[in-house]
């Protein structure tokens, strides 16, 4: 049985995401939320990625209001293995065994169903053996709480210790032009094994979009405010990759979020987890999923977009400490 086989034949084009459309990035709607959801459904998707962490609950409370009576249609991810917090520095790591089935089950009650199609663990908590954890997650799933397994931001030693234990149907981690760091570990290590990856943040967190000019722009309360790539000098060289990727798209005649979506999928080891928040961002992945681009236009992408290229980290060095992928 392949580690994935409890989800789908093959992996999606794309992964909605949700995270943004409960205030991540600064203040949202909840009808445009709602919209942008249904439009992704009645499109035909089906695979929906959310978190507890994500506005302590309230996006899983969304989540589970827009799939209302059409459940069935949805495969539905979530993650635990945070505690909640107002602030950054309140939310710490907490995946003892113990915990793990009361937060699969707060998860089931906010989201409103009986069955969580995949549980990830959020982040790989280092006082507590991923053996006993993944144990526990794994028990969930021969209560039929849980159908498939997943990981997020492990290294190839933690991705091993846990399919040792139960299959780890998808492993998530950042990846996008500006963030190329699991083609080096992770991927390879999966490709091997038949086990899925799904990259987050698959635009830069907006930046490969085009459509930031300065740090001005990202609104109070924004998160990104927080990541050293987001600010000063780093935000402005990172700046200068992007109108290389904006030249790049308008040659090809699509947009820049189309052309950065179609990279994240163009040996297809990869399906990207597009944020949303409104249906044209929908529209952009569903663009971006049946684009033929030539060879050589990746080349340039990535020469432009060189690991070595892009300027500052990706969290704040609190953050990248609970990073096991791509360090």
């Amino acid at each position: 049985m392949k580690p994935n086989s409890m989800l789908a034949d093959a992996p999606p084009p794309f992964v909605l995401g949700t995270m943004a459309m409960t205030g991540y990035y600064g203040p949202s709607s909840e009808s445009q939320a709602l919209e942008t959801l249904d439009y992704y459904l009645t499109q035909g998707g089906r695979w929906i990625d959310t978190a507890d962490l994500y506005a302590n609950g309230a996006n899983e409370t969304l989540i589970g209001k827009a799939i209302a009576g059409r459940r069935d249609g949805v495969v539905l991810c979530t993650k635990f293995g945070y505690l909640f917090g107002e602030r950054a520095d309140q939310r710490g790591l907490d995946a003892r065994p113990e915990r793990v089935e009361a937060a699969c089950d707060a998860s089931l009650r906010r989201l409103g169903t009986d069955v969580i199609d995949l549980f990830y663990l959020h982040r790989v908590d280092p006082n507590v053996a991923i053996e006993d954890t993944y144990g526990a997650m794994a028990r969930l799933v021969e209560k039929g709480k849980v159908r498939a397994l997943g990981l997020c931001e492990v290294g190839p030693r933690t991705y091993a210790r846990a399919a040792a234990i139960h299959p780890v149907a998808v492993v998530q981690s950042e990846y996008s032009l500006w963030s190329r760091e699991p083609e080096t570990d992770i991927i390879p290590t999966l490709r091997q094994h038949g086990t899925w990856f799904f990259g987050y943040a698959s635009l830069g967190r907006g930046i490969l979009s085009g459509n930031l000019k300065s740090p001005a722009d990202l609104p109070a309360g924004d998160q990104r405010r927080d990541m050293p790539r987001f600010q000063g000098e780093n935000f402005y060289k990172n700046l200068e990759l992007v109108d290389l990727l904006k030249q790049l798209a308008a040659e090809a005649k699509v947009n820049a979020a189309q052309l950065a979506l179609a990279w994240c999928r163009r040996h297809g080891e990869a399906s990207p987890i597009v944020g949303a928040t409104e249906p044209q961002h929908v529209r952009d992945a569903q663009v971006a999923a049946s684009l033929e681009i030539p060879a050589s236009v990746w080349q340039k992408l990535d020469e432009v977009f060189s690991p070595d290229a892009v300027a500052g980290q990706r969290y704040p060095e609190s953050a990248m400490k609970r990073l096991e992928s791509g360090r």
